[in-house]
């Protein structure tokens, strides 16, 4: 049981990073779509932060005790 505690914690340290990427790149989205004058929140966004939704899902599964 301890490999697989300690290879989920190797992930899920993988999977905040990947989750922080995520809103990085929504934010980016969000700040070009505001610069270029779009009144609507930009699909690419909507995608980003539904992927990271479901990373932070991920890193709450593996994290339950």
């Amino acid at each position: 049981m301890q490999m697989f505690e300690e290879n989920s914690d190797q992930i899920v340290d993988q999977l905040k990073l990947i989750s922080e990427q995520l809103g990085d790149k929504a934010l980016l989205v969000l700040k070009q779509a505001h610069a270029a004058g779009e009144s609507k929140r930009p699909d690419a966004e909507r995608t980003l932060t539904q992927a990271r939704r479901a990373v932070e899902k991920a890193i709450s599964l593996l994290t339950r005790s």
